[in-house]
Formats: structure tokens, sequence, C-alpha cells
């Protein structure tokens, strides 16, 4: 083969003649469009968010401008996003890593979120930020594709963890933080490993009442910040970020959160509505047998029965029934079932079948348990009443197509918890808890599906409670008397944290299996509620 290399003996000449006549190395019109290319790209200061101007068609309200500048500037991109329910965090996590890439630095991302959201996160970074980003599948080769969505239980699994960990990712953002609170758990110990330059961490609610939780989260962010878990819980067993200033110095460092009355957005207003509902004769005979069978099993809570019962038939009836298959024959309890199976239609769904007649409009229903959720699609069906149920167990595909089937078919969703983070309804302003929380956190966050930032109508709220029942009890010495419907409960998780309160369903459980009678528990709950109340009004003055 002739490997001869011919010598070019005109370059120089013909380079230094351009060298003197420079228009003929390039075109006016090229050298505009280099031009105007530079000029666009150009980073003046980085004191400014340049990603704004590349979304002209987005609104950023003035909030999430200033987190995106905070965590950019002052956090070094390691920050706990914890803004109230509906104010944005998506909004802001997308700004901050516009900001990133088109400042060169950020070009791989990974996503752990929600599977209910993994599809919404592809279509608001795609559509708003412009940003082509990729949801995972079964055989997903981790090392393509620059922007990856996925969940933490994919992530995590044997057949996909130890090629992400391989990754070396500049950004992670990770969804609904608060689930990697506790650091013994697969998911903290997960995320710690991943390598990773910057990281994003949303969550509404960072701290309920344990320090160990923001412990926890900031340790995921910077390393040793706070300290060891051992000095820190000495150093602040007995005391709560708000009431410690240099502790809540050191959590603003790393932590952004802004609150409904802080943004200065006109919200709209929130209709509460109490619907009581009494049970017919033989209903309330039943719900009294309930209570009085179990209070002579210390080791078995009436509570779980009695709840399930105001709920309807099918919940309590299946429960019990797998109760009493793990136990030798009781009579009294095989009579309980046959009782239960003779009852007629719940009183609490005749109810919600004539309010959701009067209501116009499409209705979320929230309800605490699946057999009731089954109960009243069937109710509906019957009244020809367009319904879909929205529920956990539901693959990621199918919950955005029930979601689709709700807003563009279906007059009701029926959902149990799994409706109440994440997925966003502002097409629907009529809300109905057939079933009260006993945690009022997980209240706001049902409300937060439909009352956030894009909600256009007054938003209506119905809370079901059955009299003469457990249910009258919460309402009337929980929500009621510190008014919990209409204000926005941010600051009751600081109350509750100030006050060393447990998880607020745990300790009425626990009030209600101490007491020896419905008026000790009343008197107790009472106390509670009293104290919440008066600690709220001395933080108000």
């Amino acid at each position: 083969m002739n490997n001869y290399i011919k010598k070019d003996q005109t370059f120089i000449t013909n380079f230094e003649e351009s060298l003197q006549n420079p228009s003929q190395l390039v075109g006016w019109e090229l050298f505009q469009q280099s031009y105007q290319i530079a000029e666009t790209m150009k980073v003046a200061s980085f004191n400014e968010l340049r990603a704004p101007a590349f979304l002209p068609h987005m609104t950023f309200l003035p909030h999430q401008l200033q987190c995106a500048e905070t965590v950019i500037q002052h956090m070094n991109g390691r920050a706990l996003l914890a803004d109230e329910v509906g104010l944005g965090k998506t909004i802001e996590a997308g700004l901050i890593l516009k900001e990133y890439m088109i400042r060169g630095l950020a070009q791989k991302i990974l996503l752990l979120v929600p599977a209910s959201l993994v599809n919404q996160w592809a279509l608001e970074l795609n559509q708003k930020f412009l940003i082509p980003a990729l949801t995972s599948s079964k055989r997903v080769d981790w090392s393509y594709g620059n922007v990856m969505i996925t969940t933490l239980d994919t992530a995590k699994s044997a057949r996909h963890q130890q090629a992400i960990l391989e990754q070396n990712y500049d950004l992670v953002i990770v969804d609904e933080a608060h689930k990697l609170k506790n650091h013994k758990t697969k998911n903290f110990q997960f995320v710690q490993k991943l390598s990773k330059k910057y990281c994003l961490l949303l969550t509404a609610t960072p701290v309920q009442n344990k320090l160990s939780d923001i412990f926890n989260l900031v340790s995921l962010l910077k390393p040793g910040y706070l300290g060891t878990f051992e000095d820190f819980s000495k150093q602040y067993q007995h005391e709560t970020i708000n009431n410690d200033p240099y502790l809540k110095q050191l959590i603003s460092k790393v932590m952004v959160r802004n609150k409904r009355t802080e943004t200065g957005i006109d919200w709209t207003k929130r209709q509460v509505e109490t619907v009581w509902v009494t049970f017919k004769e033989e209903e309330q005979q039943l719900y009294q047998a309930l209570e009085a069978f179990f209070k002579g099993y210390t080791s078995v809570s009436a509570m779980t029965y009695i709840r399930e019962f105001c709920s309807s038939r099918e919940a309590c009836y299946l429960s019990l029934k797998k109760w009493l298959a793990e136990k030798e024959e009781l009579h009294e309890a095989q009579m309980l079932l046959s009782a239960i199976e003779q009852l007629p239609h719940h009183a609490k769904a005749l109810r919600l079948i004539e309010l959701i007649k009067q209501i116009d409009s499409k209705v979320i229903v929230f309800t605490e348990y699946r057999a009731t959720q089954i109960y009243l699609q069937w109710l509906l069906h019957q009244e020809k009443i367009p319904t879909v149920i929205y529920r956990g167990g539901f693959k990621k595909g199918k919950k955005d197509w029930m979601r689709q089937l709700f807003q563009q078919h279906a007059q009701v969703m029926i959902a149990t918890e799994a409706a109440g983070e994440g997925i966003n309804l502002q097409f629907c302003h009529h809300l109905i808890n057939y079933d009260l929380p006993w945690n009022p956190m997980r209240l706001e966050q049902r409300i937060g599906r439909i009352h956030r930032f894009g909600q256009a109508n007054d938003v209506h709220i119905y809370n079901f409670a059955i009299k003469e029942t457990i249910e009258e009890h919460i309402m009337n010495l929980l929500y009621t008397k510190i008014e919990l419907f209409e204000h926005v409960i941010g600051d009751l998780e600081k109350i509750l944290s100030d006050l060393q309160v447990g998880e607020m369903d745990k300790e009425i459980e626990q009030i209600f299996a101490e007491s020896q009678s419905i008026g000790e528990s009343k008197i107790k709950l009472d106390n509670l509620t009293a104290v919440i109340q008066s600690y709220s009004e001395e933080q108000s003055i």
C-alpha cells in the first residue's frame, strides 16, 4: 500500500492572503448569526437567573424565582425545598435544573419521584422547561439519556441499583423526600450512596415532630453539617427548630420554606361545610354492640372496627371476618357478622349520593378504606353517576389514566390516601372528606390537590361526620375547635413540634385506647385541643 503523503505547497500562501482579507473566510450573514448566538448564550452575571429568558411562555412567581436564586447563589445547589402544599416546588426544582443546564454545570440528572408522578414530571419538564426528560423502562440503560426520571423503588431494586450507583450525576432530585427521614431505611441509604454534585430534596413536611427527621434530610445534602447524630440529639433533645435561634439559622442555610401567607398571591377561598349524618336505629345499635364487644379485648383496639363501621358495612365486615379467622369460634362475634350482613345501605353513603346529585361539577371523595371505595363506586354506578377510583395499588400508567378519565369524562373520583400526594386536580373545586383523617397534616395534603396555584374557583370542602359516634368527637373537639378547616395547616406543624406532641392520629388513638369510657376520652381529647388552641393564640399575640 502506498503511504506517500502529498505536501500542500499553497496552504501558507493562501492563509496569509486570507488574513489580509478576512471577508474571504466567512460571509457577513454567517458572522451575524454567530454573533447573535454568542450574545444569546452570554452570561453577563452569575448573580442573575438566565433560565427565564429561555422560557418566555412561563410566568414564574416571585417566591419561585427567589427560591432558585437562593439555592444557586447561596446553597451551592444542595437544598431542601419545603414550600407549603400547592406553591410549586416542582416549578422551583425545574427552574433550578434548567438554570444549571444553561450554565453548563449539569448534564447528567436523575429524578426520583413517586410512581404516580413519573409521567407528570416528564410532561412538565418537556413542555414547560423544554428539557428532554426520559422515564425509565424495564430495560433502561442508565448510561444513556441525560435526564432520567424513575421511582425510588425501581432505582434501589437489585436489577438497577448497581448500574445507577456507577453513574456520576450532576444533579439528583428527590420528590416527596419525607420518605427519607429515617436513616435506617433502604431509601435513605440508597440516596446517600448516589454520586451527586448537586441535590434537591422536595417535601411539604420537612419536620413533623422529631428533630432527627431534619437531621437526616440535611445529612443527605451536607454530610456532617449538623455534626454527628449523637451530639445533635444530645444538644437539641429538648429543643425545637423555632425555639433555638442558632439551630434555626443553621437550617435556613439549607432549607427554603415559603408559606402561602407570605407569597402575596390572591388565593381563592375555602368554603367549608360540615355534613352531619344520623345512623339508622339498627346501625346505631350495632355500633354500640361493636364498641362494647371489643372493650373486652385489651389487645385489640375497638377504634379500628368502629371507625371502619362509620365508613361502611363492607369495611367493618371484611376486617372483622379476617380477625375471626385467626380466633377460635366466638359466638358473639359471629352474631355481629350476621347482623352486619342484614344492614341496609349505609346512612353516610346515602347522604353522599344526595350531596353529589346537588353538585353540578366534578367532585373528589376521600375515604380511608378500599372496601368503602368499591362500595361507593358500586352505589354511584347504580345512580348512573360516572365514577373512577384512584388508589395506591395502581401502577403509574393506570393512575394517569384514572386522572385523565376524571378530567375528561367522570364526575366523581373516589380516592384513598394515595391521591393525597402529588396529583394535581385544579380542574376540580369540590372535595368531600367522606372519612376524616385523624392526622390534620393529611387533611392539608388532600385539600392541596385542588386548592393550589392555578385554581380559578373557590374551593368547596364538605366534611362528613356521624352523630353519636367517634366521628362526632373528632369533628367537634379537634377540627372545629382549632378551626383546622378554615386555615392552612402549616402553622399546626410548628405548634405540634413546639408542644412535643407526637403524630396526631396516634395521640388520639392512645387517648381512646386508655380511656375507660367515652366521657373520659372526650375530656382527654378536649384537654389536648385546648392546649393546642391556647398555644396557637399565644403565638398570634
